[in-house]
């Protein structure tokens, strides 16, 4: 009986490891988890409900959501998408839904519906799961591979890596060939201290544009007023596209935020349309822009050096074009970054040039397989890094189970 050997209890592991034993029951296979529980981030992520995808059924523009892996990753959506995540877990007893962002989350709204069903089905095809068995050393043999833990020696037919963002499992690929490239923080919300924003935490604009000074990076969508900064899917999209660029930077550079996402042409002609028809209103007292709530209104109007008691007919076309410039060009200094949540998404791992991503295979060894993100393949967050673990994972299993 040929033997499978998986390093990593994580969503990668685990759908590799299932869709393997029911395409070719023939096949042993062993989970190998260094950890105490296997399954953490399915756990937390989504707060507790596991996103599990995403609704977006077209490969192409599935990719685009990839600031590293869009290029690798057309073919094998070809293969397995977004819908196939539907159907698998449908089949597996897990019905899923779609909520007004589309991201998609189990009918039973908690993320123990994914760790219940994996869980019961790797028992009912009799995968070992071995936990607290962190992996110390690889030995490729002639045509298979030895793999070392402080408790015990295994030997595989195939090898399948799966173990995330791990160090210990990184350097080791690196004693096989492999480069790894270095990683660096995805995903993760912008640290700035300026009194327009101070204690305003939970305040949001919907539609916001949001750009780095001096670098290409640009963004849009709704963004959130933090305790320590500024998030939201406008950031969260730009931190992940700019990982490289923002470590580079040390985390230190400026924000252009256009809090209503309208040209500022059409925002002056509005304030002086304004400015002549509220003539007797005080101006900080009630916000125009639906989208600009009173308070963060307040603050921008306090920074365009107008005062909180003026009236629209007292203030002078400088006055309105600062509130302009406030609302549709607004410079912020960004000083470090902080975790997004319980996202803990790095850019970096396995170089993809040295994949085969018609099998997830190596191209350097052969039966080494690499899946989830122990590659150097990372997503925004709604859902898009699990569909890459699933999608890897099926692939995967694929080659594994007809070789």
């Amino acid at each position: 009986m040929k033997k499978v050997i998986i390093i990593g209890g994580g969503a990668a592991g685990f759908f590799t490891a299932i869709n393997t034993k029911e395409l070719n029951p023939d096949l042993e296979i062993t989970i190998l988890e260094k950890g105490k529980e296997v399954l953490q981030k399915v756990k937390i992520s989504g707060g507790g409900r596991c996103n599990v995808t995403h609704a977006c059924f077209d490969p192409k523009e599935l990719t685009k959501f990839y600031p590293r892996g869009e290029k690798e990753l057309l073919g094998p959506f070809h293969k397995f998408m977004t819908g196939d995540t539907f159907e698998w877990f449908e089949n597996h007893g897990v019905p899923l839904k779609i909520e007004n962002d589309n991201r998609v989350f189990p009918e039973a709204n908690t993320s123990q519906a994914i760790i219940d069903c994996f869980s019961k089905t790797v028992d009912n095809l009799g995968i070992k799961v071995l936990k607290n068995h962190g992996v110390i050393s690889i030995q490729k043999q002639k045509s298979t591979w030895t793999i070392n833990t402080k408790e015990h020696q295994f030997d595989a037919d195939f090898l399948v890596i799966a173990a995330g963002s791990s160090k210990k499992i990184w350097e080791i690929s690196q004693t096989l060939g492999h480069t790894i490239i270095n990683t660096v923080p995805s995903l993760f919300t912008f640290n700035i201290k300026d009194p327009r924003i101070l204690d305003l935490g939970g305040v949001a604009v919907p539609n916001a544009e949001v750009s780095i000074s001096k670098t290409k990076l640009e963004s849009s969508g709704p963004l959130l007023i933090t305790h320590w900064g500024l998030s939201g899917p406008a950031i969260l999209k730009l931190s992940a596209f700019g990982a490289r660029i923002l470590a580079d930077k040390n985390y230190q550079y400026n924000v252009v935020v256009n809090w209503l996402g309208i040209n500022s042409n059409t925002v002056f002609e509005k304030l002086l349309e304004l400015k002549k028809t509220n003539t007797k209103k005080q101006i900080a007292l009630k916000s125009p822009f639906p989208d600009i709530p009173r308070r963060l209104w307040e603050r921008l109007v306090i920074a365009s050096e107008i005062k909180t008691n003026q009236n629209w007919a007292d203030i002078s076309n400088k006055h309105i074009q600062n509130l302009t410039n406030q609302l549709t060009n607004g410079l912020f200094n960004a000083n470090g970054r902080t975790t997004f949540k319980e996202e803990f998404v790095t850019a970096g791992g396995i170089d993809l040039k040295q994949i085969d991503f018609k099998r997830f295979e190596s191209k350097l060894h052969q039966n080494l397989f690499f899946v989830g993100e122990a590659l150097n393949i990372d997503a925004v967050t709604g859902g898009f890094n699990f569909q890459n673990a699933w999608t890897g994972g099926y692939i995967c299993a694929h080659a594994i189970a007809s070789t």
